[in-house]
């Protein structure tokens, strides 16, 4: 049987790999390191189908080492001690040390991600972990300090459309069928930007119609044949983000009914708890924000116990919580505001802080004015008085402005009080 289409177009040298030019452009982080032939342990972080494995070969290939493979899914202590001992003895013959590629790092336990730090530590091996999750949550602390965190992003547009046409220009199979595309909007929507789904669907549709003298990849064919044939290609289907993406946008729309049928899709296919739940965190802040605090807190305490309890009782929990939130107040206030406040420190840049706020510990400091002219708000009535914090070239800029709902709506009478006639919200 033919391996699929996918992993016989896998890239085996940068020159052929498409995307991340962030990182392996000219000026690219990876580029010099992989030129340079010092490799540290690096994290690859980003989205499924992006070519985190595919990377980590290249880089082994590129740098004359020997490759090891574990799946964090399959493999237990056992296996990566055995791996590690394989190193360690080939060491014993070799100047390079070997690469170790670890996929779903997020999936190793504490115990199982500990037993990689002797090795790390001692240069047996080179780690190359790859993960969907944010690496500062799901990697522990000690193997993250040892390694380089690098972010792959999702495929470009462009980036899908090269892969599909340097598919159908130089595959073998492909490449014995005349086919022209002429339209790729619906297989790059049902991709969600994964190079392997993309490719998947392609053959699929081609597969499907290879008996054909010529075949003609429209959206209205890849559509006809993929809708009722996604798990023929894609277990998953559209699940992870589509669904996702829904659930989260039924707790922001205050809908606790779709917020629960979504949550239930999601336990049904199997989703990882721990990543519904670190959503919902994020929903909490994003969404609700100050509107109603405690919705973070609560949100914080599911995400903890999810982790201590597991399937199937978690899901009561996550239900309680989704619950919760969807019908909580709404605000997205602190989410603008650091949004414009990181605007407004990229297009000012770094100004100077104010004399009177800066902090004088020695004489020299204080002879410099240092300090000079602060007011101690606690000396004042109501534990406030009216000064500058802001530098002057930004001075009574607001970034804050308070949402429509009770909570704030009290800290936006109290901001016009104190601040009088200038906060203008």
């Amino acid at each position: 049987m033919s391996e699929p289409l996918a992993e016989r177009l896998r890239p085996k040298t940068l020159q052929d790999y498409i995307g991340q030019s962030h990182l392996l452009g000219e000026t690219g982080s990876l580029t010099s390191i992989i030129k340079s032939g010092f490799l540290p342990s690096m994290i690859f972080w980003g989205p499924p189908g992006v070519g985190k494995t595919t990377l980590a070969n290249i880089i082994a290939k590129e740098s004359g080492r020997d490759f090891y493979l574990l799946s964090a899914v399959q493999s237990g202590v056992k296996d990566v001690r055995d791996v590690l001992k394989k190193a360690a003895d080939s060491n014993l013959f070799k100047t390079s040390t070997p690469i170790l590629f670890i996929d779903e790092i997020h999936r190793f336990s504490k115990s199982q991600q500990d037993s990689l730090l002797n090795a790390v530590e001692k240069g047996i091996i080179v780690l190359i972990g790859a993960t969907t999750e944010n690496p500062s949550f799901e990697v522990i602390s000690a193997l993250l300090s040892r390694s380089q965190v690098y972010v792959l992003q999702e495929h470009t547009k462009d980036d899908l459309n090269k892969i599909l046409r340097q598919a159908i220009a130089t595959d073998h199979e492909l490449s014995s069928y005349s086919i022209e595309l002429k339209e790729t909007d619906f297989l790059l929507q049902i991709s969600g930007g994964d190079a392997r789904k993309l490719l998947n669907g392609l053959e699929y549709v081609v597969n499907s119609q290879k008996y054909e003298p010529h075949i003609s990849i429209t959206n209205e064919l890849c559509q006809r044949i993929l809708k009722e044939n996604l798990n023929a290609y894609d277990k998953n289907g559209e699940m992870h983000y589509d669904i996702i993406s829904a659930f989260i946008k039924s707790i922001r729309g205050s809908d606790p009914n779709a917020t629960l049928y979504w949550l239930a899709r999601l336990l049904d296919g199997g989703e990882d708890v721990k990543f519904i739940a670190r959503r919902m965190l994020i929903s909490a802040s994003e969404d609700i924000g100050n509107a109603n605090p405690t919705a973070l807190i609560l949100a914080n305490t599911c995400f903890q116990s999810v982790q201590n309890i597991g399937m199937p009782e978690g899901r009561i929990i996550l239900s309680q919580c989704a619950v919760y939130l969807a019908n909580s107040d709404k605000s997205n206030a602190s989410y603008l505001a650091i949004d414009r406040a990181m605007q407004t420190v990229k297009h000012t840049g770094n100004l100077s802080v104010p004399l009177h706020l800066r902090n004088a510990p020695t004489k020299l400091m204080k002879d410099l004015d240092y300090g000079k002219n602060y007011k101690y708000s606690h000396d004042y009535p109501d534990q406030f008085i009216q000064q500058e914090f802001l530098p002057k070239e930004i001075s009574k800029t607001v970034l804050y402005q308070p949402g429509n709902n009770p909570r704030e709506m009290k800290w936006l009478e109290r901001l016009k009080y104190i601040w009088k006639s200038w906060y203008p919200y």
